[in-house]
């Protein structure tokens, strides 16, 4: 197979997970009515928020080219039951501006603070998914005071984490892959200026594609209790995350000493995508460990 045709194969391959993620996202659950939503103003920027509930409270941190809905319109209605659900979209994402400010895991790790300070929430458990979780475990990093527990959804902390496709498949990712795309008509619907679309997309294109690492040992020092979700299947590399598990204390023998506060779950027979939807699992998940 030649070159031309690998490459046409990565880009059909990105595209058809793209609109599977669409797909995803439009059959979600009946939204309850927030309790608060608006905008924060921090950091240069106004981000969207949605507040559901009432408890402790649980941050929902969205992946790449997602919103609150498309990401947690399944889960939200059942977690916030029971808890204070915070749900922000980032930079350029659903209801929030697209900025030329520098987008980073730091930055947007930042805005998630800013939010809860203008919640006048010290601490909270933070969740993260795919893109949302690179920024939850910068987070930790940053904010460790102001975390009590960490869940992390089909995410790395570093290039490596992905396998090696999924890392050929940003470098491949181009704004023509979104055309006519019901993505494009879900920013048009919501976005404050639909005509940033395509500085949106080579802005979140850019840092795909920009290699990071936020380091094995600053991933180490995180004292807060972490719950690891993945898909078999679903693109990240299973000897890393083995790794990343064994790096927060993790891989033990049980029974031979205390139990580690962090917990990794593998979830059979599902991808990237797919994971989201299993939303009676990932409920279990969520319910035990952050309880």
């Amino acid at each position: 197979m030649n070159n031309r045709t690998n490459t046409k194969n990565l880009f059909n391959t990105i595209r058809l997970i793209i609109l599977l993620m669409l797909t995803a996202s439009s059959t979600q659950a009946q939204q309850p009515t927030p309790a608060d939503s608006g905008y924060a103003p921090l950091n240069g920027i106004n981000v969207y928020y949605k507040v559901y509930g009432q408890g402790q409270p649980l941050v929902l941190v969205h992946g790449a080219f997602m919103t609150i809905d498309g990401n947690w319109g399944a889960l939200i209605p059942e977690l916030s039951k029971t808890r204070k659900v915070i749900a922000l979209e980032l930079q350029g994402h659903g209801h929030t501006p697209y900025s030329d400010r520098k987008l980073s895991h730091a930055t947007l790790a930042g805005d998630v603070a800013g939010v809860m300070d203008y919640l006048h929430i010290d601490s909270a458990d933070v969740a993260g998914y795919s893109f949302g979780g690179a920024v939850a475990y910068q987070f930790a990093i940053q904010y460790p005071t102001r975390l009590k527990k960490l869940v992390i959804i089909s995410a790395t902390y570093k290039s490596e984490g992905w396998l090696p496709q999924v890392n050929a498949a940003f470098k491949q990712m181009k704004p023509e892959l979104f055309d006519n795309s019901p993505m494009k008509a879900a920013y048009d619907a919501v976005a404050p200026d639909p005509t940033k679309w395509t500085p949106f997309l080579q802005q979140m294109i850019a840092s795909a594609q920009q290699p990071f690492n936020l380091g094995d040992a600053t991933i180490a020092k995180i004292t807060a209790p972490v719950l690891i979700i993945a898909g078999d299947n679903d693109g990240l590399d299973k000897l890393e995350l083995i790794k990343t598990y064994q790096l927060l204390g993790g891989n033990v023998v049980a029974g031979f000493g205390p139990a580690p506060a962090s917990q990794l779950a593998i979830v059979t027979g599902q991808g990237h995508v797919s994971l989201m939807d299993q939303t009676t699992t990932l409920l279990n998940y969520f319910t035990g460990f952050l309880k």
